[in-house]
């Protein structure tokens, strides 16, 4: 199980799991851009991206932003990715395929994520999150 979706009385709440961090991130986006978008997104398109936080709860909260970001400045909508984080650093550095969103019918919009609830995790040598989006 990579992610699930949890009750929450406004917005989307979900959880995402992972063997490593770099796993859960990539969970974590890919539950986000499941609310926007049921259908299989092509990976056709290659961006680089590096992000830095302050904190491990705020390089989450700074790379799903990012995400929604390049999906509102440049139509893109990523389908798979892989990330990199360097904890001692608190960046990442993420490989992100993906295709316009001009080409797949949006769902829910997500107007930003938030800090209510957010938790990054590790227990029993298995990583998770949880994340509230505004929608």
């Amino acid at each position: 199980m990579k992610y699930i979706f949890l009750p929450h009385t406004a917005d989307v709440k979900f959880k995402a799991y992972g063997r490593s961090l770099n796993e859960t991130f990539e969970n974590s986006a890919l539950a986000m851009v499941n609310i926007m978008c049921k259908d299989k997104i092509k990976p056709g398109k290659k961006i680089n991206i590096s992000v830095k936080g302050k904190d491990i709860d705020n390089l989450l909260y700074n790379f799903l932003e990012k995400l929604l970001i390049l999906l509102d400045s440049k139509n893109f909508l990523v389908s798979r990715l892989k990330v990199n984080v360097d904890a001692k650093s608190m960046s990442l550095k993420a490989v992100l395929y993906g295709d316009s969103s001009k080409n797949y019918s949006l769902g829910t919009g997500i107007k930003s994520v938030t800090y209510n609830e957010m938790l990054v995790k590790k227990i029993n040598n298995k990583w998770f999150c949880q994340v509230v989006l505004d929608v």
